[in-house]
């Protein structure tokens, strides 16, 4: 018996498109896909987490690109390692490479390189936007995050805790967490 074909998908943010990936992985008739939007600046996420429980010996798992699965070299062959590890198959479409578990030196070696280049990539992808950041900064043309509450809501929260409610529950009721609560009680 074949093992089954698991997708698994990754954006870094809820406003990011899926369908490029979904659209290279509908040729291999998925029996199941995990889609995942979060940042792979760790292993901590929960559709990644579900594939790994999931999937079993026999199965293999296609993955756009070596980035979609993690961030840093380290995650990357940690994952793949345990994959393979448990006669699990996976396959990158954008590097054309698969790791079985019986790689030969020469495949561990890609896996290794390829990897740094991703991480190499987004170190620098991260790099020059800080400088464009900072170019923007300088032109008065970048203003930063906007404020999620009106300043009616920082004086009630600064109302509040002068009445000594809990710091925890006003964050709670103002839909901030108690960082953000703490900034604006810095703020004046």
């Amino acid at each position: 018996m074949s093992g089954k074909r698991i997708g698994y998908i990754r954006v870094s943010s809820e406003g990011q498109n899926t369908e490029r990936q979904e659209g290279q992985l509908v040729g291999f008739k998925l029996d199941k896909c995990y889609t995942e939007k979060a940042s792979a600046k760790d292993t901590n996420r929960p559709e990644l987490k579900a594939m790994l429980d999931y999937v079993r010996d026999g199965d293999t798992v296609y993955i756009q690109s070596m980035d979609r699965l993690a961030r840093n070299l380290d995650d990357l062959r940690k994952i793949v390692k345990d994959l393979t590890g448990r006669g699990v198959k996976v396959q990158f479409l954008k590097e054309n490479l698969t790791f079985t578990g019986d790689d030969s030196a020469m495949a561990n070696l890609l896996l290794s390189v390829m990897g740094a280049f991703a991480e190499f990539e987004r170190a620098l992808i991260k790099e020059r936007q800080i400088e464009g950041i900072a170019i923007a900064k300088a032109k008065g043309a970048f203003k930063g995050r906007q404020r999620s509450i009106t300043d009616k809501q920082i004086a009630e929260i600064r109302e509040r805790v002068a009445n000594e409610e809990k710091k925890t529950h006003v964050a709670r009721d103002m839909k901030i967490s108690r960082e953000t609560l703490y900034q604006y009680l810095k703020s004046s």
